[in-house]
């Protein structure tokens, strides 16, 4: 077993002498313990030796990768921060990223893994995988938090642990619509378009909305279909200018965005784009090049550096100006270590997934220091946060808070 070295050549080791040396050895062992300790205690963080584990699927290199980047990057670094100030009551978060490319297929198999190191909640991201996954988290009884805000997650009947931390897309759209509805000047009905890319995230709020924007009274258009990865949208735009619309709605993510309002700046359209909560961003003028101004975006956030007070942590933690869905990722990192300490309280330090689910339940205006447009209420009949949208203009180069939106939390809403 190796207690020491052997005194000389041929000598047995006698029994005094391996006492000896194993009393030796346990000393060696608790002053080492006893350092790392006080290190610990030194530097403000004292760990039991339990650890919460958690999953995190992102993507980073795949077609929302634009987007996506940034926002995992905020739910890491909400987590190192709770961790290097005590975790949750003393136990450390482990929270390994996962980089699924936005591959459904790949999304599902490092689910399965989470599932074997049984997490008690997953941090996630898009919207077809999110959905996929939806009936494993149910049966399961792990709580998902994503950054797809499809309505369809927002019922407990149909998808009992999904949660979310920004207005769903189609209350965003309902927003937009009301808010350029709100400011027609005309006599005649407004003519809209739709243009999106046929993926589940793309196509997640355009019944809804259309619904709703026949019911302002608005014209409605037929639709467009431009690609998340699309370099050009010529013949698009073109068919927008030739139906005459005045307001053309973007579902895509930014670099598609930039991809379409430069092409429709290049052809001379008049319409007014507005966009989903992840077309446009701090980056897309630089993307966009000045086509971007005049156009709105349905932002779930305030801005980097705006005067809130939960503005003054994020900026102490990440000094770079960041985009407004850092900020999200943020927030959904912060309500998920609310929940956790709600949890860890409630079962006295034994976390499940179904004592997460009911902490994120338990959220009655839960204040995220104005860096959502809302406080956050979940209960077990509606997963909707809130009802709360920022409208958010370019001009000059940089988004301009216009209104922030709530609309009514309609029941026969929940869920589309």
């Amino acid at each position: 077993m190796g207690f020491g070295v052997l005194k000389a050549e041929g000598n047995a080791v006698t029994n005094h002498e391996i006492r000896e040396e194993m009393e030796t050895m346990k000393k060696t062992m608790k002053i080492a313990a006893m350092v790392a300790g006080l290190a610990m205690v030194l530097s403000g963080v004292a760990f039991s030796a339990e650890s919460i584990k958690v999953g995190h699927l992102a993507d980073l290199t795949g077609p929302t990768g634009d987007v996506g980047k940034p926002y995992a990057e905020a739910v890491q670094d909400y987590k190192e921060y709770i961790n290097a100030h005590g975790g949750i009551n003393g136990k450390k978060i482990d929270m390994q990223m996962f980089d699924y490319a936005y591959n459904k297929d790949k999304a599902i198999n490092q689910y399965k893994k989470y599932k074997e190191d049984k997490v008690v909640a997953i941090e996630g991201w898009g919207t077809g995988d999110t959905e996929a996954l939806t009936g494993f988290v149910s049966v399961d009884k792990i709580p998902y938090i994503s950054a797809s805000y499809s309505a369809h997650l927002t019922d407990p009947k149909k998808a009992p642990y999904n949660f979310f931390a920004a207005a769903d897309y189609t209350t965003a759209l309902r927003a937009g619509l009301l808010y350029l509805k709100e400011n027609w000047k005309e006599k005649r009905a407004p003519k809209i378009v739709f243009i999106y890319p046929n993926v589940p995230y793309g196509i997640s709020p355009i019944k809804g909305g259309k619904e709703y924007a026949k019911e302002l009274g608005f014209e409605v258009l037929s639709d467009e279909n431009v690609d998340l990865k699309a370099i050009e949208a010529n013949s698009q735009l073109l068919s927008v200018k030739n139906k005459g619309a005045d307001f053309a709605w973007i579902g895509g993510t930014t670099n598609s965005t930039a991809v379409i309002l430069k092409d429709a700046k290049k052809l001379g359209l008049k319409t007014k784009f507005f966009s989903n909560i992840w077309g446009i961003d701090e980056s897309t003028p630089k993307l966009a090049g000045g086509a971007e101004e005049g156009a709105l975006v349905m932002a779930g956030s305030a801005r980097y550096g705006d005067k809130v007070p939960g503005m003054a942590l994020l900026t102490s933690v990440q000094k770079t100006p960041q985009v407004t869905h850092y900020i999200r990722g943020w927030v959904s990192m912060m309500v998920l270590v609310e929940a956790l300490k709600r949890a860890d309280k409630a079962t006295g330090g034994k976390i499940t997934g179904p004592a997460v689910k009911d902490a994120l339940e338990s959220f009655r205006d839960f204040d995220t220091g104005g860096l959502a447009p809302g406080k956050i209420t979940y209960t077990a009949t509606d997963h909707r946060p809130f009802m709360s949208v920022n409208i958010m203009e370019f001009q000059k180069g940089k988004p301009v808070i216009k209104k922030t939106m709530t609309l009514p939390r309609k029941a026969e809403w929940l869920g589309l």
